[in-house]
């Protein structure tokens, strides 16, 4: 089945045609030219900042004049993963969709519905005859995923309305109403390549086939970290044999869980036998205790070809007590919204560059919270942790949180307009994720902002997907919201 057949029509077609676009983070000038084409060849007003973000601005229906005017926004760029054993330039290469049952994904790769398919509905707001409208503006944003600084850098006055609806939500039937605020933590720790002695055995270690999924929404399922389960297996054998460890690589974006992690090794060859054993055991402990939530999980070791060089032994020893001690995961939960997690932090990468003496282990966490006091402690416990291992520490600057406001008005319409549609009560909550509300919020302190959208899985994964029924309710809620929307005061 391709997607010319699924429903609402229309949304699934512009989704497509988005899906030919590239658009990884940070390299969006394809998908910002085509958004502006867009635009300008329906007729309509369209504007492009410095930054790449785009503004089409759409005159109201008729009979819908004296409407508040709404902002539908959306992000255009999205996060570029692919399972191992696939080869996908994101810079060149179109998302391969495949239709799945109920389900649309993509082949090896991830989707990029998050938030493509935001993107798609509000393009087939503005094209859709029959869809009835007062004033609107279709705004895309750059770079959400990596740092929100297309939210950032956008500046005040670009955005024109009184309610803005964010159409990066990622549960059907849920409206969300207040975000997490998050900040980036870098840690590097310098190190000396030394020569590996003679009569050592090389092997590789890979944890893969991990679930994965985003840092924020995902982080209270109990998921496994590939870079700690890999850690805890390299800081075991570290205490019991001379490890050397010659590379190491885990994870790749700082939004995601990682899923996958590796490294090359080197021990005495008298301990040959023993490391295996050891890495049979750890396996099976983690196997073990990940069995309600992980069910792929693979751990392999093979031996290897030798390598000059490896990190010193200093080092290695720090590094890996450090990833052993630092806090990974759910650090407090909301005592105000049941349910909801307040505060946590995700070991998101590992790599190792080249220093101006010798060389750097650079890890990125990433933290979240509801506050701007606890992301502050979260990020000071990282560091804290690295920093007496004798690592070099460095916290960005970070995006605010977005408060809910329980008397908004576009909340009530909404709210009202879900349960004449489908007979029951959304859910009305707060989401453990960086959503651009926030940053919008201090631009422009008067909006009335909520946030809805399909339902997604596996999003920042090659497994993300959607779920294509909901597509269509998603689409038929948008449509009477932008209908029943508020009359100028």
């Amino acid at each position: 089945m391709s997607t010319t057949s699924l429903k609402p029509a229309r949304l699934f077609e512009i989704f497509e045609a988005i899906c030919q676009v590239p658009r990884p983070s940070k390299h969006e000038e394809q998908i910002s030219a085509w958004l502006a084409e867009f635009g300008r060849s329906h007729g309509f007003a369209t504007k492009v900042d410095a930054v790449g973000n785009v503004a089409i601005s759409v005159p109201a229906t008729p009979g819908m004049e004296n409407r508040k005017g709404i902002i539908l926004q959306a992000h255009m760029d999205m996060v570029c993963e692919s399972n191992r054993d696939v080869q996908h330039d994101f810079l060149r290469d179109p998302i391969r969709t495949v239709v799945d049952g109920e389900w649309l994904r993509a082949e090896g790769t991830t989707l990029g519905a998050d938030d493509g398919i935001g993107v798609a509905a509000a393009l087939a707001v503005i094209t859709d005859p029959d869809v009835k409208h007062g004033p609107l503006q279709c705004v895309f944003t750059v770079d959400e995923e990596t740092g929100l600084t297309g939210a950032e850098a956008m500046q005040a006055g670009f955005m024109e309305g009184d309610i803005l609806v964010n159409l990066d939500s990622e549960d059907e039937g849920e409206m969300f109403i207040g975000c997490a605020g998050g900040c980036r933590t870098d840690v590097r720790f310098r190190y000396t390549p030394v020569a590996v002695p003679d009569g050592y055995f090389f092997f590789s270690v890979s944890v893969d086939g991990l679930m994965g999924g985003h840092s924020g929404d995902d982080i209270d399922k109990g998921r496994a970290n590939a870079n700690k389960l890999l850690c805890r297996f390299l800081s075991q054998a570290a205490e019991q044999f001379d490890l050397r460890i010659c590379t190491i690589e885990g994870g790749n974006k700082h939004n995601a869980i990682p899923r996958e992690a590796q490294a090359l090794c080197a021990v005495p060859m008298k301990d040959k036998e023993a490391v295996r054993a050891l890495f049979n055991v750890v396996a099976a402990e983690c196997e073990a205790e990940f069995a309600a939530v992980e069910k792929t999980p693979r751990f392999l070791m093979q031996s290897a070809g030798p390598v000059p060089t490896s990190i010193d032994p200093d080092t290695s020893r720090r590094f890996l007590m450090a990833v052993q001690g630092v806090f990974n995961g759910v650090y407090a939960m909301n005592f105000d919204v049941p349910g909801l997690v307040e505060t946590s932090s995700n070991l998101a990468s590992i790599r190792l560059e080249e220093g101006e003496a010798g060389g750097v282990i650079h890890l990125v966490l990433s933290q979240r919270s509801s506050t701007l006091s606890g992301r502050s402690d979260v990020a000071r416990t990282v560091c804290a942790t690295f920093q007496l291992a004798g690592a070099e520490t460095e916290v960005g600057e970070g995006y605010p949180g977005w408060k809910p406001n329980a008397d908004s008005e576009i909340l009530r319409i909404t709210v009202a307009q879900y349960e004449r549609l489908f007979g029951k009560k959304p859910v009305v909550r707060a989401i453990h994720a960086g959503l651009e509300c926030g940053l919008f919020m201090e631009k422009y302190p008067d909006l009335d902002m909520i946030s809805f959208g399909p339902t997604l899985r596996g999003v920042h994964s090659p497994d993300e997907r959607l779920l294509i029924p909901t597509a269509d309710l998603f689409w038929r809620h948008l449509v009477a919201v932008l209908e029943a929307a508020p009359e100028q005061h």
